[in-house]
């Protein structure tokens, strides 16, 4: 059981973190440049955890960290920037807060990973209370940005389904620092290509590529991973609904914006959702059965 809360807590750090990342992409990353916004994010990453982790791919894990870094990374990274800089934070988040739903079904599919059925409630509450939370007014939508998160989504769950189904052959920190490696690889030549030089980067910019660089992609996705390998896939895209919380709280911080009587009901649904899904609960909820059968 304590495991399962450490694990737990290990990942809350990768949505939380990335819950951040939306307003520092909207508000100081220069728009535009999706593909070196990509490349700035994840390769440095990849070099940092390269240098921690000292091992390089071997055998089989060549294509496999590729077709990973191609998925969580490269093409991942790309649609979030451009779901970023189309969308309001509040429908790019909404859009990703599906992803619980997806990384299950895919996990079934995929891993023969069978959803109980308290984390597919806890999903549907949780889902909804993100509904409730995000969507409290009309918001613009454009169909680009749209087609970008749900892309971003879908790939990226395709992503973590193979690497959760991969994660006993290497240690989460050699394999993470491979993708991450890769997909900024893998975009350099193409954002040289497509976009020509790379952009200027004011002092803020700057600081906004440190941040995402560090703790919204080398942390997160270290944390993240490590969450696939120890928990079931249900319940870490539950933990990845505290993303849209962490937005709308850190828009009531640093924006000034309030928090309306529908959002906090919504956030309140949505941890009550996280809770139910929670493996740690499910098996106390059993015993009390058991114990009550013996009885």
């Amino acid at each position: 059981m304590e495991a399962t809360v450490k694990w737990s807590l290990v990942t809350a750090i990768a949505p939380v973190a990335w819950g951040t990342n939306y307003f520092v992409t909207h508000e100081q990353l220069p728009a535009g440049y999706p593909l070196y916004g990509a490349v700035l994010r994840a390769l440095p990453a990849g070099l940092i955890l390269l240098a921690v982790a000292r091992r390089t791919p071997k055998g089989s894990w060549w294509w496999k960290s590729l077709v990973l870094g191609l998925l969580n990374t490269s093409v991942f990274f790309t649609l979030v920037y451009v779901a970023a800089q189309a969308l309001p934070t509040s429908l790019a988040s909404m859009i990703m807060a599906t992803s619980p739903v997806v990384l299950m079904l895919l996990a079934w599919l995929v891993n023969a990973e069978r959803p109980g059925t308290p984390a597919l409630v806890g999903a549907v509450i949780g889902i909804g209370g993100a509904a409730l939370m995000l969507l409290t007014a009309a918001v613009r939508v454009d169909l680009i940005g749209v087609l970008a998160s749900i892309a971003a989504m879908l790939l990226s769950s395709t992503g973590y389904i193979l690497a959760k189904r991969w994660a006993g052959e290497v240690d989460v920190l050699a394999s993470t620092s491979w993708q991450l490696t890769w997909g900024g690889l893998l975009l350099l030549p193409a954002a040289v290509l497509v976009e020509g030089a790379p952009p200027a980067l004011t002092f803020n910019a700057a600081l906004g590529f440190g941040y995402v660089t560090v703790v919204a992609t080398a942390l997160a996705f270290a944390a993240w991973f490590a969450g696939l390998k120890h928990l079931p896939a249900g319940t870490v895209g539950l933990i990845g609904l505290l993303n849209p919380v962490t937005g709308v709280l850190l828009g009531t911080l640093v924006a000034g914006d309030g928090l309306t009587g529908q959002q906090v009901a919504g956030i309140a649904l949505v941890l009550i959702g996280l809770l139910l899904g929670q493996p740690l609960l499910s098996r106390v909820r059993l015993a009390g059965l058991q114990d009550g059968r013996r009885g």
